[in-house]
């Protein structure tokens, strides 16, 4: 197989990110409707990547967040978005770049992306949609990371996680 000189790897990550962007500019704009929610996972040295340091201290790799009940200031810009949350009963402002994210989860449709950071060598996307006999699961990084409420706990308790493939199950070999 040839060299990949237009770097489709990226393309379509970049695209996949895009999908990110609409649904929180869609939040920002008019609310989480129904039962979605959000959980974004990310990278939490990438750059551009701004949480207090205890947060940092706490998730040195990388965490997750969840956008349900209780989130204020959701703004989404073209690179990333900012968000204002609680950790332990005190209010924290997160900025996250797209480039950052490593995966967007949101179980209420069972609808799932994962992704590298930008700029390491095996970027490789993955898909909503389960194949049969290829399935891989999608589990956020650490649920805790927002201190859900007890009332969220008993409703995603049951829940059934969503599933994520790989795009190379679909590539010719």
């Amino acid at each position: 197989m040839g060299k990949d000189y237009m770097n489709y790897s990226a393309m379509v990550q970049d695209a996949l990110r895009g999908v990110v962007r609409l649904a929180l500019n869609r939040v920002a704009a008019q609310g989480l409707p129904g039962n979605h929610h959000l959980y974004l996972s990310f990278k939490t040295t990438a750059p551009g990547v701004d949480i207090p340091d205890y947060l940092r201290e706490r998730y040195p790799d990388e965490m997750t967040i969840i956008l349900q009940h209780q989130y204020w200031g959701l703004k989404v810009s073209d690179s990333g978005f900012e968000v204002q949350l609680n950790f332990n009963k005190m209010p924290e402002r997160l900025v996250i770049p797209f480039d950052a994210m490593t995966g967007f989860f949101d179980p209420s449709v069972q609808f799932g992306l994962q992704f590298q950071p930008t700029g390491e060598a095996s970027a490789r996307p993955a898909a909503a949609t389960p194949a049969a006999g290829e399935p891989a699961s999608f589990v956020p990084a650490k649920r805790e990371d927002t201190a859900p409420t007890a009332e969220a706990e008993e409703k995603t308790a049951g829940e059934k996680r969503g599933e994520v493939l790989t795009l190379d199950a679909f590539r010719k070999k």
